[in-house]
């Protein structure tokens, strides 16, 4: 897997924005069929934590999380099936990013030390995924853009923008685990 290229993002962004409700309704099915718990995680439980601070950036969020699944898929190929893919591979992925996020709220109780080497290994991790820094800003400037719009969404900017990074971290993940299983 490569960081895409402006033209690349580009491209598989105008996909994304050119797929009619019918084309999208069988996309998300997919989705839901090929990784049933990533897909319940992303547009069950990810929201669900969004909307407790606004239920507009929520709706953008699965927006967004609906455009990063066409641009992997366009750009990628198909999504892995969960099949292919270890039982554990998304709990092991969900404890892991977990415990590194928690490292970041500073009013969570937590040793410092601890703290300091998961921020650390958050870093660290980040930036050897691949992390598709170009799709990230992209989707935190329309996340800034929405909120922007209404002073009531300002609160919710951080926690959908974190959101929106973990799931394409976790689909850079999922694609680079596959292709690691098939080789």
């Amino acid at each position: 897997m490569h960081e895409l290229t402006e033209r690349e993002l580009y491209q598989a962004l105008s996909y994304a924005k050119s797929i009619d409700e019918e084309t999208g309704a069988n996309i998300i099915a997919q989705f839901q069929l090929e990784q049933t718990a990533l897909a319940e995680t992303i547009f069950g439980i990810f929201p669900d934590v969004i909307a407790e601070q606004n239920p507009e950036m929520s709706y953008l969020f699965l927006d967004l999380c609906f455009d990063v699944l066409c641009v992997f898929q366009n750009a990628f190929g198909p999504l892995p099936s969960q099949d292919t893919m270890d039982y554990d591979w998304l709990e092991k992925q969900s404890m892991l990013l977990d415990a590194e996020l928690q490292s970041l709220v500073k009013d969570r109780d937590m040793d410092e030390k601890i703290r300091g080497k998961l921020q650390n290994r958050f870093l660290q991790r980040s930036l050897e995924d691949n992390p598709q820094m170009g799709l990230i800003n992209f989707m935190n400037a329309a996340i800034d853009d929405f909120a922007s719009e209404s002073p009531s969404r300002v609160s919710a900017i951080q926690i959908t923008q974190t959101m929106i990074f973990i799931v394409i971290r976790l689909l850079c993940n999922l694609y680079s685990h596959a292709n690691s299983n098939t080789k």
